[in-house]
């Protein structure tokens, strides 16, 4: 008969004693449990001992927790949390230094337990730890030189116990003081600084930053650009990791005046060619949290244009005017111009507006109209300056070129400049806060100091080159775009290393080519579109969608590992969540590393019932979502699709309507093939008259 749930067959060791091996009844208090064990060994005040795991967590057991516990789970007696916390507090003041260091050795590993970390904290842990990086460190500077291994030891035990206690969210960063922040910025400032300082010492700046608006203010004070440059050009590429997770912080809780400012120094500083050589080109791979913080590098630099794209013209405005007359001059410049007589202003302007018609431009009388929708706003007046400034043979010729066709297939280079320009910023999302579990960074965006401008010139080519092949007319010219769209979208999945690749990739990806591309993606779609066939996809649809929703509830039986996100953004730990095999309980967990293969029920220790869920929010309608800021937040399809099958709502992710093309498509062609090479009519064959008579009988013989 196998043993009640409620119990669990554990071992406890205890220093100097064999261990014992019993049996946890789950029901009884913990305290009962721990009474118990310590009587077996005859250890008075049982309320100074706890269990924790034997494992590299040593993590306390607590009533929480408890469910944690497995058969064959291997536990420890030692000091409770509230003993050990005081103990440690006591002999990291101690005045030897072998027993100071061996104090925020073991105070820097305890602190990763919450159930500790509250108890050490409740002791004013935190103040103390920060009073010494304030004074102590001075203390024993005169030891250096003696003692400069021990010294850098202890600073960074002490750092180190600082970022744990912190993480787990339970004092506020409002509360450190500006002498704490001088000395941490000291450490960041300071040449040749012990690497595990370093690291923690720009981890803490970070959560400084991304916490408090006053801290961000006076870190801001204390931590220059110059100043952060040099840890990048180094080998270590977590010092480089953190580095530009402080340059990024600082970028997002900068005022919006400041931003632009902050770029410029960004770029004296050469900040751009520095990641570029020294990361994205060095000799190694990219690990994920480096490859996050790059993209949300290039999310905030791209999000710098965010202010000119919602900038309409003004007409009335004179400066504004003259970058339309400019474009004018560099592509008509060998024309004559008129003497300037009162009696040539008609010419003139009848001049201008042939001009702006061969431009390209909607408003050929005045096109600074063409420019009073946002986006793009005068964004795109910028990237048409800029093309006609530095790439001006091509821009000369684009425009002549298209001057010279005839009206209906001249490719209108002021129209498709806006458009272009809105499509690009559409598709690089500018104006949105970066994912906090996105990757996806464009190495080649990183070749040029204005990137944004020459990608668009790379593009404004590629149309006018599209609109050639596809013999596009002014009535084709949303045809076109989308082309276009399509051919910026499947070279940017490449992830070309530079601007010239990406230009390489394009001319790969000809009109001729995207057709094929379409062909073979919709093979036989054409054919699908007949009635017979309509009708049996809605026919088959309600089986797939179910076989779907099976597939999305046995994933959820089966369970997901999940990355947990804590203030810094560091993807240290993890938690595991798995639905009953009767659909009724969603079981949860905290682990310490990823495990392999399914974790069982009854190591997940919170429960949810299903019953309880009202409804499944993602994105921005999260609330917890908008105070975090990320407008955009990676949806696990999977989980949500299951969780609204479990609610009996429909399954709306773009991973089932991708799921369902597909196997419709699949169910329909295994279903046809005895048809192959038949022509299936669009109606059904008419029904045949009544006979005269029922005067007959079939022979089955």
């Amino acid at each position: 008969m196998p043993p009640p749930a409620d119990i669990v067959k554990v071992a406890i060791e205890w220093p100097g004693a064999y261990p014992k091996l019993m049996e946890i009844d789950q029901k009884k208090p913990l305290s009962a449990i721990i009474k118990e064990v310590c009587d077996g060994w005859s250890l008075a005040n049982h309320e100074y001992f706890a269990l924790q795991h034997a494992d590299s967590s040593n993590f306390y057991i607590t009533e929480k927790n408890r469910n944690e516990i497995k058969n064959g789970t291997i536990l420890r007696l030692t000091t409770s949390p509230a003993q050990n916390a005081q103990q440690l507090h006591e002999r990291i003041q101690s005045s030897s230094m072998d027993a100071k260091l061996e104090a925020l050795k073991d105070l820097a590993s305890l602190s990763r337990d919450v159930t500790f970390a509250q108890e050490f904290i409740n002791l004013d842990g935190i103040s103390l730890l920060t009073q010494m990086v304030e004074s102590g460190t001075e203390r024993y500077q005169k030891l250096q030189k003696i003692m400069k291994p021990c010294f850098g030891d202890m600073l960074s035990f002490t750092l180190t116990a600082f970022v744990e206690l912190m993480d787990h969210g339970i004092v506020s960063w409002d509360t450190f003081s500006v002498a704490f922040i001088k000395k941490i910025a000291s450490f960041v400032n300071k040449a040749g600084m012990d690497i595990s300082i370093l690291q923690r010492s720009l981890a803490i700046l970070e959560s400084m930053v991304l916490n408090s608006h006053d801290l961000y203010q006076k870190v801001a004070q204390e931590i220059t650009i110059g100043q952060l440059i040099p840890h990048l050009q180094g080998t270590d590429q977590e010092i480089q990791t953190y580095t530009i997770a402080v340059i990024n912080a600082l970028f997002l809780k900068a005022p919006d005046e400041r931003r632009q400012e902050m770029a410029n120094i960004l770029a004296q500083k050469q900040l751009r060619s520095i990641i570029l050589t020294h990361v994205i080109r060095a000799q190694r791979a990219i690990n994920n949290e480096m490859a996050h913080q790059l993209y949300v590098l290039q999310v905030l630099t791209f999000n710098l244009l965010e202010d000119r794209m919602m900038t309409k013209m003004d007409p009335q405005d004179q400066a504004q005017r003259d970058i339309i007359f400019e474009l004018r001059r560099i592509a008509f410049d060998a024309e004559s111009e008129p003497n300037n007589s009162s009696g040539s202003m008609e010419k003139r302007k009848s001049m201008y507006t042939r001009d702006y018609k061969k431009l390209g431009f909607i408003n050929h009388v005045n096109p600074a109209m063409d420019f009073t929708q946002t986006p793009p706003g005068m964004l795109a007046l910028d990237n048409m300056l800029y093309f006609a400034k530095h790439h001006q043979d091509a821009y000369i010729r684009i425009v002549l070129e298209n001057s010279s066709r005839e009206d209906k297939h001249e490719c209108p280079f002021g129209r498709s400049s806006i458009e272009l320009t809105k499509m690009l910023c559409e598709i690089l999302k500018v104006g949105e806060l970066p994912s906090e579990t996105c990757n996806d960074f464009h190495p080649m965006f990183f070749t040029h100091d204005r990137s944004f401008e020459e990608f668009f010139c790379i593009c404004i080519q590629l149309l006018n080159k599209t609109w050639k092949e596809m013999r596009a007319t002014s009535e084709d010219f949303n045809k076109v775009m989308q082309v276009v769209k399509e051919q910026v979208m499947r070279a940017l999945t490449t992830k070309p290393s530079s601007l010239d690749q990406f230009k390489c990739k394009l001319q790969n990806l000809s009109y001729t080519e995207i057709l094929k591309i379409r062909q073979s993606e919709r093979m036989n779609q054409e054919d699908f579109q007949s009635r017979p066939i309509l009708e049996l996809k809605e026919k088959i649809q309600p089986e797939i969608l179910e076989l779907i929703k099976q597939q999305r509830l046995n994933r959820l039986v089966e369970g997901t590992c999940f990355r947990k996100l804590n203030c810094r953004r560091r993807q240290d730990k993890f938690w595991y969540c798995r639905l009953s095999p009767n659909h009724k309980v969603l079981h949860y967990g905290d682990l310490e590393e990823s495990p392999q293969g399914e974790v069982p029920h009854d190591s997940l220790q919170d429960k949810l019932p299903v019953a309880d869920i009202k409804a499944v929010v993602t994105g921005k309608d999260c609330p917890h979502m908008k105070e975090k800021g990320a407008l955009k937040q990676n949806k696990y399809c999977i989980w949500t699709d299951g969780l609204n099958a479990l609610l009996g709502k429909d399954m709306m992710s773009e991973l089932t309507r991708n799921d369902l093309d597909t196997l419709l498509s699949m169910e329909i062609k295994l279903r046809l093939l005895d048809l192959e090479n038949i022509q299936i009519p669009d109606a059904p064959p008419p029904i045949p008259k009544e006979p005269s008579n029922y005067d007959f009988v079939y022979d089955c013989n």
